[in-house]
Parts: C-alpha cells; structure tokens; sequence
C-alpha cells in the first residue's frame, strides 16, 4: 500500500469536490486528526477505513490507489523553503497527464511555437540584450503588434502550445513554476491566491515564459533555490514583453504633463502591470534613484509609507461586494480575476463530454469542480 499516492489523491479529489478534512473525517465515521494523518501519509490506514473514506467523498476505492507520476523536468524555484513543494509537484503532474490525455482523445493539440527561438537565444550571451531580443521576438511570433497591450495572456500562451494552470497557493513566497515538454509540458504553472494581484500573475506567466524560452537547459526538479541571473533576466522578458519599448516610451509621453504618481499609474494601468515594472522600466533609462522618488513622492501625497507588498490606491474590499467575482487585491483599479483565465481546458472537457468521450463527473473531477458546478456549466452551455 503506497501511503503517498493514497494521501496525494485524497487530497486532489476531496479539493476537487470542495470538501474540508473534518467533512472528509465526519463522512468516514473517523477523527479529523485521525484523516490527516492519512492524507499526508504518517499513518496506515486500515482497508475499511480507506473503502468509507471513498464511500463518504463518492468514489470508488481503486481511485485512491492511482499512482501518480514523478516530474522531472520543473523549474521550481522559491526563495523560502516550501513544505508544499510535493504536493504541489503531485498536483501539476496530475493535471498534465489530464490534459494531454484529452488533447490526444480529441487529437486536439496545438503546436508549441518557439523551439527555433530558443535554440537561437542558447548562442547569445549578453544576458539583458538577450532578454530584450527574446522579449521582441516573441511577440512578434505571438502575432502582436508593436504597441499592442497584451491581454489576455493565458489565452495568448494556449494558442501557441503552452498550457496554463493556475493554482491557488496560500504563500507569498511561491509566483509560478514551469515545465518543459520534455515532461508533458510545456507548462506555466501561476498562483493565483487571493492575496496576490491579478497583475502579478500576469507578470508571473511572463516571468516563466522567459525561463521557457531562455533557460530550457536549467530544467531539473532536483534544483530548488533561485539564480539571481537567471531570475533578473526573466524579469527584463517579463517587463519588456508586457511593455515593448515603443509601445512604452509614447505612452510615458503622452502622461507628461499628470503628477509623478498619476504618470506611473496611469501607463501602469494600459499594461496591466504594477507600479513596480513601471519603474524598473523608468530606472533603465532614468537614474536609479527614481524608487526613492516615487516612495517620497507618495508618502508627500498621502502620508504613509509603501510597504513591500503594498500598491497605492488600493480598491477596498466594499467596492467587489456587488461583484464577487473580482479579485480583493492591494492594486489601485484592480483587474477582475477574469483577466487571467485558462480556457482552452475547459474547451476540451466541453468536447469530451459532449461527444460522449468522458463523463460529465470526469469532467468535474478535471477542472477541479464539484459535480454540481459542472452541472451548472454544462446547462449554460449554448
């Protein structure tokens, strides 16, 4: 009896279904204590134990059995030690294997786009030249125009072959993770916890994008703890893919005559990144010393000090009342959740269960849903 694979897939199908441990525990007659030891693998539970687990979360005993593939090709770095980093290994694995396995039921898979790109950035050296070159060239191999905002970025990233993934991760230290094809990717995984603005996401998907297309030969599970080069120079991709520079340069312009803070919120809006691209972007042709300015600047404005995690002129949390779906971020005019979205999925579960190819439970069980919400789906289906 594999302890682990058991664990990992109570976890997955009682998250799946939107249930708490103590439900779990209550539904199979035992503790809670007594399930979580199950569910991360301290204990050995008792057959019967396992078969009224599986009758209480309604589904069959072999299912907790499942073994669940080893990745190896990751990039899954994080600058505080991770006690999820498994699990969430675990959980990623599973969904690629569902994923790919649909694509080729459906024989529905769209090409991955940038292999000559990569292999051209391999022979350059110069790392922010390089980051630059390969910020331009992808978008342009994306379809986008020179001054073309981008987004919808998880859409843009399926259509040329990348899977999208986001993952709800409660942690401040943990942005995303990639995998390469090699491993059933190629893959960007994003959290997308409530905590975490939806701009950081966005730049998140472009951060690993970069690590895809610059770093493909630093792809090893075994390797836990950042690079700083590497880390730097996907952060240039990411900002000069979000924000090419022509398409960046007029708009600074056109902001010339607002107050310092309105300027940098203002392009921050049009690109759908946090203030601090915004000046990352400003400190490459301007001094270094435009951070401070921007910190003095606000704190002579409103009085206080930003903090690290902190984004002025936060919408607050009364403002998402009427619409719940929005996210509760800390970004001033924050981005609705529905701007980082991964459908393409969700297109192939609606394929799948309407050709009779997978139930409609299977379905649920591959975009994380209850039953119920996956009835809901289906019969808004037009």
């Amino acid at each position: 009896m594999d302890q682990k694979n058991i664990g990992v897939n109570l976890r997955r199908i009682r998250e799946a279904k939107g249930l708490s441990q103590a439900q779990v525990a209550d539904s199979a007659g035992i503790s809670r204590v007594a399930y979580r030891n199950i569910e991360n693998g301290i204990s050995t539970p008792k057959v019967s134990t396992l078969q009224n687990i599986a009758s209480g979360i309604g589904v069959k005993l072999q299912d907790l059995f499942v073994p669940i593939r080893t990745l190896n090709k990751v990039r899954f770095r994080a600058l505080k030690r991770m006690n999820s980093r498994d699990n969430i290994l675990n959980e990623v694995a599973q969904w690629l294997d569902d994923y790919n396995y649909l694509e080729n039921l459906l024989n529905d898979r769209e090409d991955y786009q940038f292999h000559d790109l990569a292999n051209k950035l391999s022979l350059m050296h110069d790392r922010t030249n390089r980051a630059k070159y390969a910020a331009e060239q992808a978008r342009e191999l994306f379809g986008l125009k020179v001054k073309e905002p981008i987004r919808d970025i998880a859409g843009l990233l399926d259509s040329s072959g990348i899977k999208v993934y986001p993952l709800s991760l409660a942690s401040d230290g943990f942005f995303g993770l990639s995998v390469s094809e090699e491993d059933g990717g190629p893959a960007i995984i994003v959290n997308v916890w409530e905590r975490i603005s939806v701009e950081r996401w966005i730049f998140s998907a472009a951060h690993e994008l970069g690590h895809l297309l610059l770093h493909f030969d630093a792809y090893d599970v075994g390797l836990s703890a950042e690079e700083p080069d590497q880390e730097v120079e996907a952060n240039v991709f990411a900002s000069h893919f979000l924000m090419p520079d022509a398409a960046f340069e007029s708009e600074w312009a056109d902001a010339y005559g607002l107050p310092f803070i309105s300027r940098v919120l203002k392009v921050k809006r049009i690109f759908q990144v946090s203030y601090k691209t915004v000046l990352y972007r400003l400190s490459e042709s301007l001094e270094k010393s435009i951070w401070g300015k921007f910190q003095h600047a606000y704190k002579l404005k409103t009085g206080k000090t930003l903090s690290i995690t902190d984004e002025p002129e936060a919408l607050s949390p009364d403002k998402f009342q009427q619409t719940p779906e929005v996210l509760r971020s800390l970004e001033p005019d924050s981005l609705s959740s529905s701007h980082f979205v991964e459908d393409r999925l969700s297109r192939l579960v609606r394929k799948a269960i309407e050709r009779d190819e997978i139930t409609m439970s299977r379905g649920a069980e591959i975009l994380g849903l209850d039953l119920e919400a996956m009835r809901e789906i289906v019969s808004s289906w037009v």
